[in-house]
């Protein structure tokens, strides 16, 4: 015959249920040891710091937790008007996007018909990109199309794509700047 310990069987949910008082079984009648030893992730970090998703254009509130200067968790932050507390799958998985060892943290170049990447500085980085930019302004700037419309002021060597992340006011003032640089193709990835 089978000798039951007396404390094990006082551990078991219905009897925990029924000793406690929790006839529902949403409290203590369904909490073990072992989850009432648990803490959460939170409770060690050092500082909060209030954030902002960067998914998307919505905006939703995160709360960055921080230990010993390393993100250890975000969560959406209750305060914000605008999620309320709530993130989606992408924005409740930004902690991995801080914290991956395969995240890129340099500007990364591959040179025409290269095969490898290298590492830029942002400066040497910021340079070409303007470079590039204010020499494809030169080659293809039209003054007159080839029906001999005359004062276009044009560019067909730049075009921009806005990325889904951007507001409102980004998104004007990246307008206003392309289009003082005369590019046409300007186009924002949210209406792709």
């Amino acid at each position: 015959m089978v000798k039951l310990n007396p404390t094990v069987f006082l551990e078991w949910p219905v009897i925990r249920q029924i000793t406690s008082g929790d006839t529902l079984g949403r409290g203590p009648g369904v909490t073990s040891a072992r989850t009432r030893e648990m803490r959460p992730r939170i409770a060690d970090a050092d500082r909060v710091a209030q954030s902002v998703c960067p998914y998307c254009a919505v905006g939703c509130g995160q709360r960055i937790f921080v230990k010993d200067e390393k993100v250890i968790q975000i969560e959406g932050d209750p305060d914000s008007p605008i999620s309320r507390g709530r993130l989606c799958p992408k924005g409740a998985a930004s902690e991995q996007l801080v914290n991956s060892p395969r995240r890129v943290t340099t500007v990364r170049y591959r040179r025409p018909h290269g095969t490898e990447w290298e590492d830029l500085d942002l400066d040497t980085a910021i340079d070409m990109i303007a470079d590039r930019f204010v020499q494809a302004r030169h080659d293809y700037w039209q003054e007159e199309d080839e029906k001999g419309n005359k004062n276009l002021r044009r560019t067909m060597g730049i075009a921009a794509l806005g990325g889904a992340t951007l507001d409102n006011e980004e998104n004007y003032l990246i307008k206003k700047l392309f289009t003082a640089a005369g590019a046409v193709q300007i186009e924002n990835q949210a209406r792709i």
